[in-house]
């Protein structure tokens, strides 16, 4: 099946607003040697549009980052030592890159693991001011046109929360939602998805999403948002008006907060594999600075679409 237009739409839209940035995002790459990042770190700088930075083992070496890390880390008990060794690996020299300010971003994971790629990001770049919960969301850009912001969507989360409890997900709501703006570029629609849409069917975890609501709406009053509801009544017009009417949300979402990691991550690759989607990320959200996780088998394409994802995020 072709790529949906939405995914070429949806890579130009990252590259209309980095150039209306105007200065170019420093983006700092671990991995500087494998050809992968190579290809897409020529592709980029011909672009100009971001300025990508290649680390390698022999580069990493340098510690001078020893100290930064050593004090985000001795309440945990790190030692000098210990900081010193671990801000020559690469990996944790691209988060103290970042967290120094001599970076905008960093994207990992290319020839690491996921949760070696982002516990050097807590590690070393932490989460932002007032965030409790780190979690992760992906870009969908589906053959429906209808959906969402012109067939895209973007979902959370499907890489990392294994089942938030009402507190996280309002928290993973309001990340999402500035990352919607950031990254799609439209005013949140938010949707908080169960098996249920306004109370259809009665289950504690049916009323985790309904307190997951109220929590949203009491620290974020001006985010537009409504649960729960099931996946057809946030996405189908005709669907929503029936089973939620008067939602200002119903048939209309472009942000989708799954209620687990299994429906999320389930939830994407159906609609991936099934529906001839392209899934874009997952990205990490709620980071003091941008560091995002590629997977082991991307593609140079894949490293290129993360990294742009990343420079937009430094505009939050």
């Amino acid at each position: 099946m072709p790529s949906p237009p939405a995914a070429l739409r949806f890579l130009e839209l990252q590259k209309e607003r980095l150039r209306g940035l105007g200065k170019r995002r420093k983006i700092v790459f671990p991995e500087g040697g494998d050809a992968r990042i190579l290809s897409a770190a020529e592709r980029l700088r011909k672009e100009g549009l971001v300025e990508p930075v290649l680390l390698t083992e022999s580069i990493a070496k340098e510690a001078r980052y020893a100290d930064l890390l050593y004090e985000r880390r001795r309440a945990k008990g790190i030692t000098q030592a210990e900081a010193r060794e671990m801000a020559r690996k690469p990996l944790y020299h691209a988060a103290l890159m970042v967290a120094a300010g001599d970076a905008d971003g960093f994207v990992g994971g290319a020839a690491n693991s996921t949760a070696d790629t982002v516990r050097a990001a807590l590690h070393a770049i932490g989460p932002g001011a007032g965030v409790q919960t780190v979690s992760s969301f992906m870009v969908l850009a589906t053959h429906e046109e209808a959906i969402g912001a012109r067939g895209l969507l973007l979902i959370a989360d499907p890489a990392l929360v294994v089942r938030p409890t009402s507190v996280q997900l309002a928290e993973i709501a309001v990340a999402a939602a500035k990352n919607t703006r950031a990254v799609l570029d439209v005013q949140p629609a938010i949707a908080l998805l169960s098996f249920s849409t306004k109370g259809s069917g009665k289950h504690e975890e049916s009323e985790r999403i309904v307190e997951a609501l109220r929590i949203l709406r009491e620290r974020a009053p001006e985010l537009n948002a409504d649960g729960e509801l099931q996946a057809d009544a946030a996405l189908v017009a005709a669907i929503g008006a029936s089973k939620a009417a008067g939602s200002t949300v119903a048939g209309r979402a472009n942000t989708l907060i799954f209620p687990d990691l299994n429906s999320g991550n389930i939830g994407y690759k159906l609609v991936e594999r099934l529906g001839g989607a392209a899934a874009y990320g997952p990205f990490l959200q709620g980071l003091a600075k941008p560091a995002n996780d590629l997977s082991r088998g991307c593609s140079a394409d894949d490293v290129y679409a993360v990294a742009l994802v990343t420079a937009l995020q430094t505009g939050q």
